[in-house]
């Protein structure tokens, strides 16, 4: 059995694939995900906005990244806690993801 920051860490990889289809940038390195926490149960909690409560994908991107957490070996089910606070601005975007987008 996977210990839990190497299941998260496996989690994460997993987010990294997901990507805002108007933003060439995953999710992870956006700033989307707040938190990735794992309990005893192998349950998944994701802690993640999005860029704006108008944005397209509102529906179908947070059962994406559900999906995505939930396929990583070893995950006995992941959720999504959709928060608006604190509100995403581009300062939570990684380096990478700033030298990507010209920031």
């Amino acid at each position: 059995m996977k210990a839990p920051d190497e299941l998260r860490n496996e989690v994460i990889e997993a987010l990294k694939t997901v990507f805002d289809p108007e933003i060439p940038v995953n999710i992870y390195e956006l700033g989307l995900v707040y938190e990735v926490a794992i309990d005893e149960g192998r349950k998944v909690r994701i802690r993640m906005t999005l860029t704006s409560p108008m944005c397209p994908v509102a529906e179908s991107l947070p059962g994406e990244v559900e999906a995505k957490a939930a396929s990583v070996a070893g995950v006995e089910s992941a959720e999504i806690d959709l928060v608006w606070e604190p509100t995403w601005e581009p300062s939570m975007m990684s380096p990478a993801a700033k030298l990507t987008l010209g920031f």
